[in-house]
């Protein structure tokens, strides 16, 4: 498929963020821009959309074609986009449909502005920085995977024996039930979230 692609990825259990994702469809679709879903909400939207307006990620469209990513919903629907997206350039644009949206850019009461930003081109991008997560045991890797917020470890019923490592340089080590290592995204979602500081996502911490 050629011509200009905008990936829409939405809560599709909420009344607001099916709304909302009828008016974007209908708003790209007039200024000549394809929106690309996903399989899964393309599926769930069937009864509220035209399928045939929309293009479906991966079978019409691969990552590579993707401008930009709308994402509309709450910070649990940012974060399944970003797994959408993972290994790609693309980026995402939050419009808040949740309570707190620490992620998100946009409200939904500004979304036609938004949209027409978008379409203009007129947006600047800020990188946020993520984990690469890898488990081994007896020298091998068993797993690999990666996350926006945070990682942790943990053991039930005992006590862990912790050693931390910088750069493989040996930090600390301490006895404890698990150990959380968090993004500044992530930290700050712990943290807003019993009423404490905020960490600025730009931080390199």
């Amino acid at each position: 498929m050629t011509g200009r692609c905008i990936l829409v990825v939405s809560h599709t259990a909420r009344p607001e963020a099916i709304e909302a994702t009828v008016h974007v469809v209908a708003k790209l679709r007039e200024a000549g821009v394809v929106p690309v879903m996903p399989k899964s909400d393309r599926d769930e939207f069937a009864p509220h959309l035209d399928l045939s307006l929309t293009a479906e990620l991966d079978t019409d469209v691969d990552l590579a074609q993707l401008e930009v990513a709308l994402v509309l919903g709450g910070d649990g629907t940012i974060l399944r986009a970003a797994e959408v997206l993972r290994g790609s350039h693309c980026p995402i644009l939050g419009v808040n449909l949740g309570h707190v949206g620490f992620l998100a850019e946009a409200e939904s009461h500004d979304l036609s502005f938004t949209i027409d930003r978008v379409l203009a081109g007129k947006y600047g991008v800020e990188e946020r920085m993520t984990l690469d997560v890898t488990a081994s045991f007896a020298g091998e890797i068993v797993a690999s995977t990666w996350a926006v917020n945070e990682a942790s470890v943990e053991k039930r019923g005992r006590m862990l024996e912790v050693a931390i490592g910088v750069d493989h340089r040996p930090l600390s080590s301490f006895g404890c039930d698990g150990v959380v290592l968090a993004t500044p995204t992530g930290s700050t979602a712990y943290s807003f979230s019993a009423g404490g500081p905020i960490v600025w996502p730009g931080v390199q911490a």
